[in-house]
């Protein structure tokens, strides 16, 4: 193994920019063409790719730094077959012979006369440093809109940099060749602006022939991907989004707007966490935030019969919007399976004549919940909840399971505590009592807080079974379904069996899908058997 010292590569015209994001930690493996880090000059940001892959050794930069091309960055540590990183293939491509901006304007400013005569031009995509194609993810100007020389026309965004294009010439834009979304590539043509003749001219000046000695010269070592020259920052306004490639790329995967997002960086630069707590908010916003919305359509139905208009009650709109951010947040896996429980029902009814003693009427659900916290003690995975960064799991230790109970007023979800402590009478005793608190709608809101995992029941009602919606922050519900004697091979002939149906639903995110089936055929020895319980 070798230790390489990864630096800063060329940064053109740009002397110090800033380290605005550390994309990597120290310990970290990285493949070649890797994010490192994104630095931020004052006229674009842009990630540092990693030239070979390694794994990251030590960081030589924090947040806020200022550095310049050739700044150490980092170190990686390579296989000896990687060879070493020479000065050459660290820095970036920048052909020594090209003309400078200032160059090509001043060229400009002595070859070309200066004139009024209108004419329209077609407005191309500038060298990107890559023939790869880039996507249109912003367009700043309207047609019909005046723009001035360099004024920010589109956003464009590649794996590595996002960068603005400008208007390299004055005048209006009157007609769009691209939208949103579009892929271009250098050359594409974007947008037409009628402006002046001197300004046409000056749209594509030519490059300075490369001097005999450079044309001669022989081509340097073969380097990493050239990063896009940084394009003019975009003028304040408040319907502009200050944030990176990396940035950019989590909010498409959440499906979150930018432009909604406050950002805390640096000048108010939108960071990943500020991602993740514009989710993590909008997902527990009180009911009327606005945060359910539905794409169908209103219409008047009055136009095809006699309606009439029934106001929601308060639970009835917070279960919706309960379950429209749960299903949209979470991805459902759900596991089927069937128990036989044929031997504890049977063993329930032996205790009828003992609950009636005790007052208590001995129902299936108890036995459920003893079940289930066996099985999250079993499989800890399933007793955790994701925190909203995704870089970490909250494992649980304790065992709160909670009860989906029906009642007039709409869905209530009770918390019975610490169920692997207590025994089957007492949950009896307490699955009635919450029961009746719920339909009396005397919960509190600790009486519905705190939940591990769910049990949600339509044995009482019928059906072969459903699929529950997983209770985030939970990572996993129970959907119970009715209890039907069906015919069962065993010991070579048929017999009746009770079976039960069970539908496990479970987040994708934290849970895969062997672990889901384990669970499942786990929860369904216990209720077969109930000794199991015991130890």
């Amino acid at each position: 193994m070798a230790i390489e010292n990864i630096t800063v590569p060329d940064l053109g015209d740009a002397t110090e920019v800033e380290v605005i994001e550390l994309l990597v930690s120290v310990g970290q493996e990285v493949a070649e063409n890797d994010s490192l880090l994104v630095l931020e000059s004052d006229k674009a940001a842009m990630e540092i790719p990693a030239p070979m892959a390694g794994v990251v050794k030590s960081i030589a930069v924090n947040l806020g730094d200022q550095v310049t091309t050739g700044s150490e960055m980092l170190s990686l540590e390579v296989e000896e077959a990687a060879g070493s990183l020479s000065e050459e293939t660290a820095k970036v491509a920048k052909p020594e012979e090209a003309a400078s901006a200032e160059e090509v304007k001043e060229d400009i400013a002595d070859e070309v006369p200066v004139s009024t005569e209108v004419a329209a031009i077609t407005i191309e995509v500038p060298d990107l440093g890559t023939d790869d194609e880039v996507d249109v993810i912003e367009m700043h100007v309207n047609v019909g809109d005046s723009v001035a020389v360099d004024e920010s026309l589109i956003t464009l965004e590649s794996d590595k940099a996002a960068m603005e294009v400008p208007s390299p010439q004055a005048g209006e834009v009157t007609e769009w060749l691209i939208a949103v979304g579009d892929k271009v590539k250098t050359g594409s043509a974007i947008a037409v602006i009628k402006g002046t003749a001197a300004t046409v001219a000056a749209e594509k000046p030519a490059a300075k022939s490369p001097a005999p000695e450079q044309a001669e010269s022989p081509k340097p070592a073969p380097t990493p991907a050239p990063i896009p020259t940084p394009a003019p920052a975009p003028a304040a306004a408040s319907d502009k989004v200050y944030a990176g490639p990396a940035v950019r790329k989590l909010a498409r995967e959440l499906g979150v707007e930018l432009t909604l997002v406050p950002g805390t960086g640096a000048k108010n630069r939108i960071i990943k966490e500020d991602i993740h707590a514009f989710v993590k908010n909008r997902i527990n916003a009180p009911v009327g935030s606005g945060t359910l919305s539905s794409a169908v359509p209103d219409i008047d139905f009055s136009r095809f019969g006699e309606i009439e208009q029934i106001p929601r009650t308060k639970l009835d709109k917070l279960t919706a919007t309960n379950m429209h951010r749960n299903w949209t947040a979470v991805p459902h896996v759900a596991q089927f399976n069937e128990a036989d429980v044929s031997d504890l029902e049977d063993f329930r009814a032996e205790l009828k004549s003992e609950g009636e003693r005790r007052g208590v009427k001995l129902t299936f659900l108890p036995f459920l919940l003893k079940a289930c916290a066996k099985a999250l003690r079993e499989y800890p995975q399933f007793n955790v909840s994701l925190h909203s960064s995704g870089e970490y799991l909250i494992q649980k230790k304790y065992f709160h399971i909670g009860v989906a109970v029906a009642t007039e007023a709409g869905l209530v979800v009770p918390v019975i505590r610490n169920v692997d402590q207590k025994s089957i009478w007492q949950l009896a005793e307490e699955v009635i009592t919450s029961t009746d608190k719920a339909k009396q709608r005397k919960l509190t809101m600790e009486d519905m807080q705190g939940a591990c995992f769910t049990i949600s029941s339509l044995g009482a009602i019928g059906g072969t079974g459903f699929i529950p919606i997983v209770n985030a922050p939970e990572v996993a519900i129970l959907g119970v379904g009715k209890t039907d004697i069906k015919p069962v091979f065993i010991d070579g002939e048929f017999k009746p069996r009770k079976m039960l149906p069970i539908t496990l639903a479970y987040d994708h995110k934290v849970v895969n899908g062997v672990d889901g089936g384990l669970f499942a055929t786990y929860l369904a020895t216990l209720l077969a058997d109930i000794r199991h319980l015991v130890l």
